[in-house]
């Protein structure tokens, strides 16, 4: 079965149109039948697990206590795929709307220039329900994606992995995930906060329950400051950063730490590797073949999720070795299939066309 997991890990890495259990078995000249994929796809469901036991030897070969742990979510769209219990309808809040498809959870190790996904979870929306407001029927998780990402520190964490900080959006900046980070797994995290997060500017304060809304702090950029966040017992240290949208306009970022003997540059620096992650995402939406399956049912999508996943570890490692990006690898590929079909097409002795 791993051997199958390497052929299909490789189709995806190589394919650049959709992937098929027929269009495997043709790339291999039929020593690999359709009904193979087709069992490979369909065997036990892959989890979170079986990621780490393949990605830990290259883990540990780049592990090293500066290394930081990153949790975020994307969602890969899916519009015309059959909805199920994984394949459904998510808010994707950097759209600000709904969009059909899978929502994953991963948490991702970055060190050295190395961005390795660890573990993984997929949203299952498992419940129905009727929407109060519009009467119609909905999908629900029985469990929040702030409680898979703790479960995923939390294994993290028992796998022995050395890291520095946790980094994340502000989507997972809750108070339940800042208090289980520092006090029941005794690591620190930077995160951004929302703008109407109530603060504390002393202890005083808190005890007394004069909060104000962050964004209504007057201070300058780069400050730094010792503030308390309501229902969260320890202070945190806080940077308001001032940065450039793409549009043009100016956009504020109220950075948090855990760990109070950071500098306001350290802190900017190691939370800059947070963008690790989108990287990520990028690629393995459109280096992997993630989209590309025609896959039906919950477990033959979530072996093909896991498969692409190994996939982007491939084309990961294979950066170190070639020190070229993924999308320049992606390319050379792309180069070298249409160089064979060139070569094929000229040894076909097509019609030739006189000036």
């Amino acid at each position: 079965m791993k051997q199958m997991l390497d052929i299909y890990s490789d189709y995806l890495l190589a394919s650049f149109s959709y992937t098929t259990a027929t269009g495997l078995s043709r790339l291999m000249n039929g020593e690999i039948s359709h009904d193979q994929v087709s069992r490979f796809l369909s065997s036990e469901m892959k989890t979170g697990k079986d990621l780490w036991q393949l990605v830990k030897p290259f883990q540990r070969q780049i592990q090293s206590s500066r290394g930081v742990l990153i949790i975020d979510d994307s969602i890969q769209e899916k519009p015309f795929t059959d909805e199920n219990e994984i394949i459904c309808w998510h808010w994707d809040h950097s759209k600000g709307r709904q969009v059909k498809g899978i929502n994953f959870i991963s948490s991702m190790y970055q060190n050295g220039g190395v961005s390795l996904p660890l573990n993984f979870r997929l949203v299952e929306k498992t419940e129905k329900y009727i929407d109060q407001k519009s009467g119609q029927e909905k999908r629900r998780s029985p469990i929040t994606k702030n409680e898979l990402a703790r479960e995923m520190i939390s294994q993290v964490i028992k796998n022995k992995v050395e890291f520095q900080f946790v980094l994340f959006d502000v989507w997972f900046s809750s108070k339940e995930n800042l208090i289980f980070i520092k006090q029941e797994m005794k690591r620190d995290f930077i995160c951004p906060l929302k703008r109407n997060r109530k603060v504390a500017l002393s202890l005083k304060d808190k005890q007394n329950g004069h909060w104000q809304r962050v964004e209504t702090l007057e201070i300058e950029e780069n400050t730094e400051l010792e503030i308390y966040l309501e229902a969260v017992e320890f202070p945190v240290k806080l940077i308001k950063q001032i940065f450039t949208n793409e549009d043009g306009t100016n956009g504020i970022l109220y950075l948090i730490t855990s760990d109070m003997t950071k500098s306001k540059t350290e802190i900017k620096t190691i939370y800059q590797r947070r963008w690790n992650v989108e990287e990520y995402h990028k690629s393995l939406k459109q280096n992997v073949s993630l989209a590309k399956s025609p896959t039906q049912t919950k477990r033959t999508q979530t072996n093909h999720f896991f498969a692409a996943l190994c996939g982007y570890i491939k084309l990961e490692m294979l950066k170190v070795e070639t020190k070229t990006n993924h999308f320049a690898l992606k390319t050379k590929l792309y180069l070298n299939a249409l160089q064979s079909a060139s070569k094929t097409l000229r040894e076909m002795n097509p019609i030739q066309f006189s000036a």
